[in-house]
C-alpha cells in the first residue's frame, strides 16, 4: 500500500497517525490526489469502513469474553486478562484511543472521515445522489466511532472537523467534553445521515455490509438507549467527575423523559425494519433442511441460525470487517477422534456453569423459581431416554441441569452427552454427540485445546461446518452480527418498561422473541409455572425479566458485557467465581462436580477504560477516568 500523509494537523494524542490508501499514483502524496476520480474517492470511503471494530471476535472484542459469559484455558488473551485484574494504565488492553494491544485506532477513523467530508465536494464524476449518499455514511462512521469510544471511554474529546496546519499548540490540546454534548453531537450526525442513506441495499452482491437507515436508525435508538441507562443518567458515581477547567463531565440529574425518546427511536427503528422486510429468523423458513427435521431441532436451530446463517433476514446491521472463521473453530467441540480435521478444531471458547444456569426451564422461567423443576438437585445424575433423543444422547448419563429446558439451552450450548445436529449430519437418526469426559474426543488436556469448563458456545458454529472421517473441518464464514432484531425488540421492550411500567406492548414484543424460542408468552408463563407469579406485572420484576431475556437471547455474541455496564449491575454480576466441571475425572460422579476455575474482581473503576498514561502526558488537558 502507499501512504498518504495528510495535510492536516492531528490532536496530541493521535501525533504518530498517517493515512495509508492504495490510491495515490507515483508516490505523489498529496490529498487532493485521492479525490480526483471516483474509484479513488470511493476507495477512501472504503477506508473509512475498515475501522469499524471486529465485534464479535474476542481478539479485537473485550466483550466476547469480558462478561461472565465464557471463559477458557488461554487465560493470557488480552480480554481475560482485563478479566483478570491485568488492566492498566501504561499499556491499556483493547486501546481503542490509538489502536494498541488489539484495540482500532477510532480517531483516526474519525480524522480520515472528516478529510473525506472536507474533500469529496472535488469528486466531479459523482452524481449528486451518489455524493449525498457517500457524505450520509461518512458521517454515519463518524458517528459511531464516536459512539463506540463513549460506550467505552465516558467522556470523549469531539473531532467536528480537523484541525488547519496553521493551528497553534493550545487548540490542538483537545478536552474531554461532557457525556451531554458528546451524546447530542452524535444524535446530530446520525440525523444528518439518515435522509441521504438508501432504505434497503439493492445491489447485494457488492454492497452488503454498507449503511442503511435501518443501521442508522438502530444506532440512533441504541445510543439513546445508552444515554437513558443508569450508567449515563444521573449516575451519581460520576458527578463530581469534572476536566482541568472544572468543567463537570458527567450530568449528576437524573432525567426520566430519555427512556421516551429511546423508545421513540426504537420505534422507527423497528418499523422500519419490517417494512424494508426484515424479521425473525426462523430455520424451517430459511433453510430447505428445516422442512425434514423434528420441531424441536428447528427450535434450536432458530437461534443458531440467527447468528450464523449469512445475511439472515433477522440482521440489521452484521460487521463487514469480521468473516467469523477461526473463532468457529475455538467454538466447535471435537467430536470424532479418528477425524483428521481433530487438530483445527481446539473447543476453547467455553460458557461458564453459571451461563448454563442462566437459561430458563423448558416452562420458560428462571430455573430457580419453576415450580415443577428440580433446581435442588441440579446436579443429580440422571440417564437420557428416548424422550430427549433430540437434545441428549440417549441412554447417555449427565445432570439434572441438562434436562428440561428451553431449547435456547439447547441451540446455544453444547455439554457432555449433548447432541450437536449438523456439521455434516443433518439427521436425526445419526447426530453428532459430545462426549467430554477425560479420555474422551473433547474431554480436557488434549495435545492443543479443551473447554475449560465443559461447555461449548455451539450458537456460534455455522450448522454447515463440516466435520467428517475423511476431510479436514471445513468452515463456512459468517458476518459476525452487531444488530439483531430480537435485540431491538427487547431493547423497546426494556424502554417501555422503563418509562410506562409494564405494558402489553413490552409483553408483546417480549413474547415475539419467546414464541421463536418455542416458549408461551411472558406474563401466562409466570402464572402457570413461578414461584412468584406477579413478577411480570411490577416495573422491577419485568426489568428483572426483561434483563434475563436479554442474556438468553443475546448470549455469547458480545451485549451482555455493555448491557451490564450500562445497566451499573456489573458489580453485582461480574464479581462472581468463574466455575465448570471437574474435567479430570472419567466417571460421571467425579466429572459433575462445580469447580471454580477463577473468582472475579470487578471494581467501580472498571466501567471506563483507562486513557493511556502517554496520552495524558502528551496533552495535559484530558484527564484521566475516576480510579486509574
Amino acid at each position: 500500500m502507499k501512504s498518504i500523509k495528510t495535510l492536516i494537523v492531528i490532536p496530541l494524542f493521535l501525533v504518530s497517525s498517517c493515512t495509508y490508501l492504495d490510491v495515490v499514483p507515483d508516490n505523489v502524496a498529496t490529498v487532493d490526489n485521492a479525490f480526483t476520480m471516483r474509484n479513488t474517492a470511493e476507495k477512501y470511503l472504503f477506508t473509512c469502513y475498515s475501522y469499524l471494530p471486529k465485534t464479535g471476535n474476542h481478539i479485537y472484542d473485550p466483550a466476547v469474553l469480558g462478561a461472565d459469559e465464557m471463559w477458557s484455558i488461554r487465560e493470557n488473551w488480552a480480554s481475560l486478562s482485563v478479566v483478570r485484574g491485568f488492566q492498566n494504565v501504561v499499556n491499556p488492553f483493547f486501546d481503542y484511543w490509538v489502536g494498541y494491544e488489539g484495540g482500532i485506532p477510532l480517531f483516526h477513523g474519525i480524522r480520515d472521515c472528516n478529510i473525506f467530508l472536507a474533500n469529496i465536494h472535488k469528486v466531479q464524476e459523482l452524481t449528486e445522489l451518489e455524493r449525498r449518499r457517500w457524505i450520509a455514511e461518512a458521517k454515519f462512521l463518524k458517528a459511531y466511532y464516536h459512539y463506540f469510544l463513549l460506550r467505552m471511554y465516558g467522556p470523549i474529546p469531539i473531532v467536528r472537523e480537523s484541525l488547519p496546519i496553521s493551528a497553534g499548540i493550545e487548540e490542538v490540546k483537545v478536552y474531554r467534553e461532557p457525556i451531554e454534548e458528546c451524546m447530542a453531537y452524535i444524535l446530530q450526525l446520525l440525523d444528518e445521515a439518515v435522509v441521504d442513506l438508501p432504505e434497503r441495499i439493492e445491489a447485494e452482491e457488492t454492497e452488503l455490509g454498507r449503511i442503511t437507515q435501518v443501521i442508522c436508525l438502530a444506532v440512533k435508538a441504541q445510543a439513546l438507549t445508552l444515554n437513558a441507562s443508569p450508567l449515563f443518567n444521573g449516575n451519581p458515581d460520576y458527578a463530581s467527575f469534572t476536566d482541568n477547567r472544572g468543567v463537570q463531565l458527567f450530568t449528576a440529574t437524573y432525567d426520566h423523559e430519555k427512556w421516551l425518546l429511546a423508545a421513540e427511536a426504537l420505534k422507527k427503528a423497528i418499523d422500519l425494519a419490517h417494512s424494508v422486510g426484515n424479521k425473525l429468523y426462523y430455520y424451517s423458513e430459511n433453510d430447505p433442511n428445516g422442512a425434514m427435521v423434528s420441531e424441536r431441532t428447528n427450535l434450536t436451530m432458530n437461534i443458531r441460525g440467527a447468528v450464523t446463517a449469512k445475511w439472515n433476514p433477522e440482521m440489521i446491521w452484521a460487521n463487514p470487517n469480521d468473516l467469523v472463521t477461526s473463532q468457529q473453530a475455538e467454538a466447535q467441540a471435537r467430536l470424532d477422534g479418528n477425524t483428521p480435521g481433530l487438530a483445527s478444531t481446539s473447543g476453547i471458547l467455553a460458557p461458564t456453569l453459571r451461563m448454563a444456569e442462566f437459561f430458563y426451564s423448558k416452562n420458560g422461567v428462571p430455573i430457580e423459581e419453576d415450580k415443577s423443576w428440580r433446581y435442588d438437585d441440579r446436579y443429580a445424575l440422571r440417564r437420557a431416554t428416548a424422550e430427549d433423543i433430540h437434545y441428549i444422547q440417549e441412554g447417555y448419563e449427565t445432570v439434572e441441569l441438562h434436562f428440561d429446558r428451553e431449547p435456547r439451552f439447547y441451540g446455544s450450548l453444547a455439554f457432555d452427552g449433548a447432541i450437536w445436529y449438523g456439521q455434516g449430519r443433518k439427521s436425526e437418526t445419526n447426530n453428532w454427540y459430545v462426549q467430554a469426559k477425560l479420555g474422551q474426543y473433547s474431554g480436557g488436556k488434549p495435545s492443543n485445546g479443551y473447554s475449560s469448563t465443559g461447555y461449548w458456545p455451539k450458537k456460534l458454529v455455522n450448522a454447515d461446518n463440516v466435520y467428517s472421517a475423511t476431510n479436514n473441518y471445513t468452515i463456512v464464514p459468517y458476518p459476525s452480527p452487531i444488530i439483531r432484531l430480537a435485540d431491538l425488540y427487547l431493547m423497546y421492550a426494556e424502554v417501555l418498561n422503563e418509562y410506562y411500567g409494564p405494558t402489553e406492548e413490552a409483553y408483546h414484543y417480549i413474547d415475539l422473541v419467546r414464541a421463536r424460542a418455542g416458549l408461551g408468552a411472558v406474563a401466562e408463563s409466570w402464572r402457570l409455572h413461578s414461584s412468584e407469579p406477579e413478577k411480570p406485572s411490577t416495573q422491577e420484576g419485568l426489568r428483572e425479566i426483561i434483563h434475563q431475556e436479554r442474556g438468553i437471547e443475546l448470549a455469547f455474541e458480545g451485549v451482555r458485557f455493555w448491557d451490564v455496564r450500562r445497566w451499573k449491575k456489573a458489580i453485582q454480576e461480574f464479581n462472581q467465581q468463574v466455575k465448570g466441571w471437574n474435567l479430570l475425572q472419567e466417571t460421571a460422579e467425579e466429572y459433575y462436580i462445580p469447580t471454580v476455575l477463577h473468582s472475579r474482581q470487578y471494581q467501580l473503576k472498571n466501567y471506563f477504560w483507562p486513557i493511556r498514561e502517554h496520552d495524558l502526558i502528551v496533552n495535559k488537558n484530558l484527564v484521566q477516568n475516576p480510579g486509574w
